[in-house]
């Protein structure tokens, strides 16, 4: 059976809840209505209030971006599926949801990275960073996180597309290239070459990069003074936590993916597989809402006195 014959993909791993999908689908619904609404007022607020036009919170901006890009790959699709009685997905929309949802977590990576080198210059060479961290760079930052995302993106799918299949059941609830790989009964060298290439070419270099950073900040943390200290960790701290609930959704993706879970009850395999999407969207915003002072303030004076709004 090669792709011209196979039209969809069968998800396996819904089970029947009967009449509890619509409590379900209403608590995940209200889940998308947040991500979208928190991440849309930060971006509006970021790009309204000339204050806020800085390299961390233009890195910020791109961060919430790319939250409603990953959520809007996941959230209609789930919610589609959840009312529905036979879970099956056509092959260019399965492509389309690997390319949307991978892309995102690419991209995700890359602005975190950013963001790294971002406070370490911040606070370990803070007389350099005007002239180190100026508006084009950001730009460039920015613009590069999302075109070697999307270039990757499209590497991946072009080798897995034309790719012969044996069969259509991916046990997942959403489509993962993995699976699709999986199912794949013509030889898939080239993929296998391409993403170890890519992972230690790329990915083990940004995480190197990431831990450097970190480690000069904790150095500098220290050995500084009490007001560096406080500048680290008012800065670094939703960052930091924000990088960690993402490794974390990775490491449960590919544990996931690479190793039998069969002995896991169901319903937890579901939530790990897709927490990645869910949580990274739904934490960022509340995050870097609450602990950042600038964007705290604004966002008070939007809701609680607009004349104070800063403009």
């Amino acid at each position: 059976m090669n792709i011209s014959q196979v039209s969809y993909f069968l998800l396996s791993a819904y089970f029947d809840i009967g009449l509890f999908k619509y409590l379900v689908f209403l608590f995940l619904m209200c889940v998308y209505i947040v991500i979208i609404s928190s991440n849309v007022l930060l971006i509006v607020v970021i790009c309204v209030n000339k204050s806020l036009h800085e390299p961390m919170y233009m890195f910020l901006c791109s961060l919430f971006v790319n939250e409603l890009y990953g959520s809007s790959g996941l959230f209609p699709f789930l919610l589609v599926q959840i009312l529905s009685d036979v879970h099956t997905v056509s092959v260019p929309l399965c492509f389309l949801q690997i390319f949307c949802l991978y892309m995102y977590i690419n991209v995700e990576f890359y602005n975190l990275a950013a963001m790294s080198y971002d406070r370490y210059l911040a606070i370990c060479h803070p007389l350099h960073y005007n002239t180190q961290m100026q508006m084009n760079t950001v730009i460039r930052l920015v613009v590069l996180s999302w075109f070697i995302a999307l270039l990757n993106m499209i590497v991946v799918i072009s080798l897995n597309a034309s790719s012969r299949l044996c069969g259509n059941i991916i046990d997942r609830v959403v489509c993962a290239n993995y699976y699709v790989v999986k199912l794949s009964c013509s030889n898939v060298t080239a993929s296998n070459i391409y993403g170890l290439v890519y992972t230690f070419s790329v990915l083990v270099i940004l995480a190197a990069l990431i831990l450097y950073t970190y480690v000069k900040i904790l150095q500098v943390c220290f050995s500084g003074s009490k007001e560096t200290r406080q500048k680290a960790i008012s800065t670094c701290t939703p960052h930091l936590v924000s990088l960690l609930n993402f490794s974390f959704g990775s490491f449960f993706g590919v544990l996931q993916s690479r190793f039998d879970m069969s002995r896991v009850p169901n319903i937890l395999r579901i939530i790990l597989s897709i927490y990645f999407v869910v949580c990274q969207p739904l934490l960022n915003p509340l995050l870097y809402g609450l602990k950042l002072n600038k964007i705290q303030i604004i966002c008070r004076s939007l809701f609680f006195n607009k004349n104070d709004l800063l403009l």
